[in-house]
């Protein structure tokens, strides 16, 4: 591989990149894993993979004769492909049965996902991209858009810096690159999103700005979603997320006043105790303003990783492949129909596992074998010393399939080689739900393999079959794969029966559903209003979005959605832990433009890795004058689970709140963050954690943060222009 360029007549990126798009591929050819390993007195040490792999079916099968399927658990990542997702998810949920299946999509989209099971009765984005090129307001809901989707964030400035730009509505606790350019910038204190959304929601009613002819013919729940935000009043909400009501105010008047709005939801939504509640407020402020299907007017619940949508789809996760509904028996008799197998052993008898329950389950022993692939939990979860207890310990075989030596694999049993992007061919889904085919460019380092061949290679050797004794999954490679995962999709709303590897390879990508009848397939969902609620069709019946107690079926069928969306709430509530005298400061993590995830690979490429080489905390102007804090100061942060140090940077951030990127794995965020989770997504609560800030020392300059990002230095007062609005409170 000797570089990366973008495809200028591709649907979504016009043939741009961002920095990692244009330098991360060198960290493709640097560090690789290209042979198998295995622990052998304490120390990984160089097998074949032979060996490797008689070793994990040997633990395998010993797990699955003397404890049964859920003895097995299986966490991947959102960074595989549609291929190799569904064939882990044939192997796990129709081969060995286990209900134990998640991955890293669970820290990132996991709410996405649910906000739209909520709302819609099944997954799938309703807008689409090209929304952004005529919409007359963009609204971006904990979503740093100008660092962690680059190229959108470029769509996004053709338009403010053209002739008719859209109004641009931020909320964010920091002073971001979106914010300086923002109509109007909320910067809430961070686990407050659920009052402000209930504000807003309560503004849209109040003020008599929502449509009321679509409300009562699509949706329903609007007299409770009424009932519930009465007295949610701006001034309310201003008190609790420390903004100005009036900026409430005005943002919901740009809602509520705009014909076409754009809203996406990110991390900073996501991330939270009520990161389901929040999101589906933002559906129900579409479905207020009747702003679902149409030009300019769409919801985009972004995902953080680039096939974390293929995850979702091909049910890899805690989900049935194609959407379907676990609590379904037509559903699940469908899936062992086309798998060939009994149903009873697609497991359907309780919800299926999250991964932080997942690793709960592996910390008792009750999972005794857990695979991880592409994904490196031993920086990027929560509570990061029970993370290192639980992949140590003698209770639970651990199995890593990686491109790299990372913090996770160091702690592993068997370490497997793993293929990237470029070394292997399969399809990979867009946040708008544009399928784009990757081919297979050059061989992967030494004895790496890619994921699919190492899990077929798995099925084979554990002998997995179906009912006539035939192989499970049947396949061989990436295209049967493709065609066998489209009789999946064949008839659910993520119908890819439409699409080949022919017509990927000429036309580019493509908008599922795809098919006979949408040849060019589906721009905009819900162009018909026509919902996907029926009991039938949909893919769950819900949760009470307060407690994350599941709706029954019972429950269901009466409230007769008859495909209407449903609007559902909660109200607001605090986060699980606030500041108090000895822990006085709130912890938010997230991105910096310059890296993905753990580092693992844009660490190796020089450009990026010298833009932020190392750790830094961000704290305000104001808390660092009260604590003595000069800019690159040596500072300890400390949570009621571990502390780290780091160089301070003085930002932008808001007084009383610390900012944390969570990429460095040598100083890891995650010490810090706490073990609590939404109740319906169950994705972990990231962005609010109580933490204490000490100087330790005087540092050797400024902080390693970039200058020209959210990371910004604060500059001393009275230098510089800021931004007007920025300044109203």
């Amino acid at each position: 591989m000797v570089g990366v360029r973008g495809r200028a007549e591709d649907r979504v990126n016009h043939g741009r990149l961002g920095p990692k798009g244009l330098y991360g591929w060198q960290g493709e050819q640097r560090d690789r894993l290209t042979v198998p390993l295995i622990r052998e007195r304490g120390r990984l040490v160089e097998i074949d993979w032979d060996t490797a792999m008689s070793r994990v079916v040997e633990r395998s099968r010993a797990l699955l004769e003397a404890k049964g399927p859920l003895s097995h658990g299986f966490f991947t990542s959102g960074q595989l492909m549609t291929e190799e997702y569904y064939t882990l998810a044939v192997i796990g949920k129709g081969g060995i049965g286990t209900p134990h299946m998640d991955g890293n999509t669970r820290w990132c989209t996991a709410t996405a996902s649910a906000a739209f099971q909520e709302t819609f009765g099944c997954d799938g984005q309703p807008g689409s991209y090209t929304d952004i090129d005529s919409c007359d307001a963009i609204f971006l809901f904990g979503h740093n858009v100008a660092e962690t989707q680059t190229v959108l964030w470029a769509r996004m400035l053709d338009r403010l810096d053209g002739a008719d730009p859209p109004q641009l509505v931020c909320v964010d606790p920091r002073r971001t690159k979106v914010a300086e350019r923002a109509t109007v910038h909320l910067p809430i204190r961070n686990g407050t999103n659920m009052a402000l959304m209930n504000a807003l929601v309560h503004e849209q009613i109040t003020r008599g700005f929502i449509d009321r002819n679509y409300v009562a013919a699509h949706t329903i729940g609007f007299d409770e979603l009424e009932s519930l935000t009465r007295d949610a009043t701006p001034e309310w909400a201003a008190e609790v997320c420390g903004v100005c009501a009036d900026d409430i105010r005005r943002a919901a008047e740009i809602f509520g006043i705009s014909q076409r709005v754009v809203s996406t939801c990110s991390m900073g939504f996501y991330q939270s105790h009520q990161a389901t509640a929040a999101s589906c407020q933002v559906n129900n402020l579409h479905l207020l303003r009747g702003m679902v299907g149409r030009p300019g007017a769409g919801i985009l619940q972004m995902n953080g990783q680039p096939s974390a949508e293929n995850n979702r789809e091909a049910g890899c996760g805690p989900a049935l492949p194609g959407f379907r509904n676990w609590e379904n028996p037509e559903h699940v008799r469908e899936l062992a129909e086309l798998w060939n197998i009994d149903p009873i052993v697609i497991p359907h008898w309780a919800p299926p596992t999250d991964g932080m329950t997942m690793f709960r389950y592996a910390e008792q022993g009750s999972i005794g074998f857990l695979w991880i692939a592409g994904t490196n939990p031993a920086v990027s979860m929560p509570d990061l010393a029970r993370v290192r207890r639980i992949l140590t310990g003698d209770q639970c075989f651990v199995v890593v399939s990686d491109a790299y030596r990372t913090e996770t694999t160091e702690l592993a049993d068997i370490v497997l080689p793993a293929a990237l992007w470029g070394e292997k061919t399969g399809t990979y889904t867009n946040v708008d739900r544009t399928v784009h085919l990757s081919e297979q460019a050059v061989d992967p380092p030494g004895q790496a393999r890619p994921d699919l061949a190492i899990w077929l290679d798995y099925a084979r050797r554990m002998g997995l079959a179906d009912k006539d004794n035939q192989p499970l999954p049947p396949w061989e490679g990436p295209e049967e794969a493709f065609e066998a995962w489209k009789q999946c999709s064949a008839g659910r709303p993520v119908d890819y029966t439409g699409l080949s590897y022919d017509l990927l390879h000429e036309r580019g990508g493509i908008q599922w559903p795809c098919t006979a009848d949408a040849p060019n397939g589906t721009e905009r969902l819900y162009v018909d209003a026509h919902f996907p609620t029926s009991p039938d069709r949909c893919e769950t019946y819900g949760h009470d979005l307060a407690t994350g107690a599941p709706v029954s079926e019972t429950e269901f069928r009466a409230s007769r959605p008859d495909g209407r969306a449903i609007l559902k709430s909660a109200p607001y509530e605090p986060a699980y832990e606030k500041p108090d005298t000895e822990y006085p400061l709130r912890l938010t993590t997230g991105r910096t433009v310059y890296h993905w995830h753990t580092r693992t690979k844009t660490a190796r490429a020089p450009q990026l890795q010298r833009a932020a080489p190392a750790m830094w905390l961000e704290v305000s102007r104001q808390d660092a004058q009260r604590l003595g804090i000069d800019e690159g100061d040596i500072v300890r942060a400390t949570s009621r689970r571990g502390s780290i140090e780091a160089p301070a940077r003085i930002s932008h951030v808001r007084e009383g709140v610390v900012f944390a990127p969570w990429h460095y794995g040598e100083t890891a965020a995650n010490e810090l963050t706490v073990s609590a989770w939404d109740p319906i997504s169950k994705q972990p609560e990231f962005k609010v954690a109580a933490v204490a800030l000490q100087r330790l020392r005087a540092g050797d300059g400024p902080a390693p943060a970039p200058t020209n990002t959210a990371s910004a230095p604060a500059l001393p007062d009275g230098c510089g222009v800021r931004p007007a609005h920025l300044d109203r409170c």
